[in-house]
């Protein structure tokens, strides 16, 4: 779907939207129309790995910190802006602080004591398990922490591949249970996030959180269990684009290599048992050149977990369908032919070339002529983790480090719970797919949007702008407007305060007759002459009374919520 259809998408759902709607809406028929329909030509970028050479600007600079991180600030962009884009890629992806994050904390209500001794503000994530109850507190903990930490974001890509990961390697915290194995997976997908991608997936495959969730601590030689031995083939190796590749005995070989892996729930970690493991000789179809992997007793059993990872990515199906992955990510889901041989063979080239590291792929990608076609901006419905901490992000609001940790974590999991709402609960994809929205044809990014989701997010939208939430901590949490607007060059100019609320809000820029209108409907009240609005805000300036404050204050308002209800503010 292209720009101009991508518009005409929400502006119906927005004419047509009905909260608490039937099964049946006005707005299903609008997604029916625009979701089935075939691309048009010139819609879709066509331009490959070229190094871009175009314009280096404000646009582009934007349009890369939307994708790369969530949510653009000003002060972001005047980073950027000093930087060539090939510097500016490589700052985001090399820009990541060393050591490891402080890790989520005790923060449960006070009338509730942790019975394994940890203490408020004090880390669980090594504790002993304790209770139901307690576990059930460390998880919404750890969402809480990790919603924190998407917003408080650096200046990097490190957040952006922490959630691409989450949604490669998906898990559900409901599944898993236990908080402790649950924040060890993530941390691992943290620490490896720019790293080796097969180094990756060797972890993956024996780390204690991923091995519970896929029953690969039930795997034994007299019950072998082909969960784990088909996913990580279906969807985190070979993929299933190439329907003549891996057959069902491929998936029952793999299911028998990796049989014996348990987890220590003392240790949080996983071992070897070479009494479950079967040691018989594993064979595997044509597909991989007839290979069979030696059976081996003892500890040795362990080794054939590293053959079958390096069979799987001798294939080059592994490399071309990460490489699909990454590109529907951060680029557009549709792959066509040309963006296949122009896009998706080189990078996977690049990928194998490097023996696997992620960070020459992303560069490659990021600093191309295809990343920057104006047909690559724009192009997707901002993800509902976009929509909630960009706008956080993009106007500048905080949550104050004054208050108690019991109220902060109150605070980051109310946006968690908005982020349930609409549809993106982080830590529980819907399965081991993901989330529908990087993988289901052919509404992909579209299944975001529907007659619930819209509205919520309109809702989230005018409740941060107007009353904003405190989740019972008594600390009221909004866009401060006129905070935002000061980030602005010159605010003083109706136009380029405009222009700036465009470029941080909206993912396509909007017609010049567009700005005027909403400028002479907002900023100068009816009137036509700009002096009107500067007038009003250089009065607030010098003398900012509850008069003056109050006139600059209710027109950005008036305009920041116009801005936030347009099409354009949906999309990436």
């Amino acid at each position: 779907m292209g720009n101009k259809n991508r518009r005409e998408f929400f502006e119906e759902l927005i004419a047509t939207q009905v909260e608490n709607a039937p099964a049946k809406t006005a707005h299903d028929t609008v997604f029916e129309k625009y979701a089935n329909q075939t691309l048009p030509a010139g819609l879709k970028a066509t331009s490959g790995l070229s190094p871009y050479s175009g314009t280096w600007g404000r646009n582009e600079i934007i349009h890369l910190l939307r994708r790369t991180t969530f949510g653009v600030r000003e002060a972001d962009i005047a980073v950027l802006q000093s930087k060539t884009v090939s510097d500016a890629v490589d700052y985001l992806i090399n820009n990541i602080p060393a050591g490891p994050v402080a890790a989520p904390v005790n923060n449960y209500e006070s009338s509730y004591t942790d019975p394994t001794g940890v203490g408020l503000g004090q880390p669980w994530v090594n504790a002993a398990y304790g209770d139901s109850t307690v576990n059930s507190y460390r998880i919404r903990s750890f969402k809480s922490w990790w919603v924190a930490r998407m917003v408080n974001q650096d200046l990097n890509i490190l957040e952006k591949m922490v959630m691409f990961w989450h949604n490669y390697f998906a898990t559900e915290t409901n599944s898993i249970g236990d908080a402790r194995l649950i924040y060890k997976h993530h941390d691992l997908l943290r620490t490896m996030a720019l790293g080796n991608f097969k180094t990756l997936t060797r972890q993956i495959t024996t780390d204690p959180g991923m091995l519970k969730y896929l029953n690969g601590y039930l795997n034994t030689k007299t019950a072998p269990d082909e969960n784990y031995g088909r996913e990580l083939q279906e969807l985190f190796t070979i993929g299933k684009e190439n329907p003549l590749a891996y057959i069902e005995d491929d998936v029952k070989a793999a299911a028998r290599v990796l049989t014996g892996w348990r987890i220590n729930t003392t240790t949080i970690s996983s071992y070897f048992d070479s009494t479950k493991h079967d040691t018989g000789n594993k064979f595997f179809s044509a597909y991989y050149g007839n290979m069979t992997i030696t059976g081996k007793t003892g500890a040795a059993g362990a080794g054939e977990t590293d053959e079958l990872i390096d069979m799987l990515f001798s294939k080059n199906e592994t490399a071309l369908h990460m490489c699909r992955r990454l590109y529907r990510f951060f680029v557009y889901y549709v792959i066509d032919q040309a963006t296949e041989i122009n896009v998706i063979a080189p990078l996977a080239q690049t990928l194998v070339y490097n023996s696997f590291d992620i960070k020459p792929v992303l560069a490659q990608l990021l600093k191309s002529d295809h990343f920057y076609d104006m047909n690559s901006q724009g192009c997707y419905i901002r993800t509902p983790a976009d929509f909630i901490t960009g706008t956080f992000r993009s106007a500048g609001i905080t949550v104050p480090t004054s208050i108690s940790i019991d109220k902060q974590y109150a605070l980051w999991n109310y946006l968690r719970n908005y982020l349930v709402l609409l549809e993106q609960d982080p830590g529980d994809p819907p399965n081991v797919a993901g989330w529908p929205a990087f993988h289901q044809e052919p509404q992909y990014y579209e299944t975001w949007i529907n007659s619930v989701t819209l509205p919520k997010r309109m809702e989230f939208s005018d409740m941060m702008l107007a009353s904003g939430f405190s989740a019972g901590t008594g600390t009221a949490i909004k866009i401060d407007v006129l905070a935002f607007a000061k980030q602005c060059i010159d605010p003083s100019n109706p136009n380029t305060l405009i222009d700036f609320f465009a470029d941080v809000l909206l993912g396509l820029d909007i017609s010049a007759a567009k700005k005027t209108s909403l400028k002479i409907a907002n900023l100068l009240s009816g009137q036509t002459n700009d002096t009107y609005w500067t007038t009003a805000w250089i009065n607030y300036q010098s003398l900012p009374n509850s008069t003056n404050t109050t006139t600059v204050k209710t027109r950005i308002t008036g305009l920041l919520t116009e801005l936030v209800h347009l099409a354009e503010h949906q999309l990436c």
